[in-house]
């Protein structure tokens, strides 16, 4: 990451186009397994993550590598627990974008507990989680639309 600046900027309408095409990778959508049932349908992912943009409870932010967006990463509340989701476009994979990012985004977002939920498969996130310092407490078995299929989810939770 020589020469790479990474910021995280509060997510605005335009940022939801590219983060739909993210969105399409399918390996990525793979990865991520507990996606939208038609990743494809344009019209709702947008009109889903504008009511996101106007959402007290929910904290979106757009990752920024040299100014150009890499990602994204929110709060959001899931059955009284605060919860974080993050997706990093695949060009920008394996190089750390992700673990930096989520690192400035728990210093901005400080509730705690806060839990991060991945796939059993997904190694990338999980090593993200744990880097910034969140431990694997649980899993449960869920429907993976990305995948048409039931797959178990571990559950991580930062405390502190």
């Amino acid at each position: 990451m020589t020469n790479t600046t990474i910021t995280l900027a509060e997510t605005e309408q335009d940022d939801l186009n590219t983060f739909f095409q993210f969105q399409l990778d399918k390996e990525a959508n793979y990865l991520a397994a507990f996606t939208s049932k038609d990743p494809n349908d344009r019209t709702a992912y947008i009109e889903k993550y504008t009511k996101f943009l106007s959402d007290p409870t929910i904290n979106m932010r757009t990752i920024k590598v040299n100014d150009e967006i890499a990602g994204s990463v929110a709060k959001f509340v899931r059955e009284n627990d605060a919860e974080i989701t993050y997706w990093i476009d695949r060009r920008f994979w394996g190089q750390g974008i992700a673990t930096t990012a989520l690192k400035d985004f728990l210093k901005i977002e400080q509730i705690r507990p806060i839990y991060g939920r991945v796939a059993f498969d997904n190694l990338g996130s999980q090593i993200v989680l744990e880097k910034c310092g969140f431990v694997k407490t649980g899993n449960e078995k869920g429907f993976a639309n990305a995948r048409q299929t039931e797959i178990e989810e571990y559950i991580y939770k930062l405390s502190d």
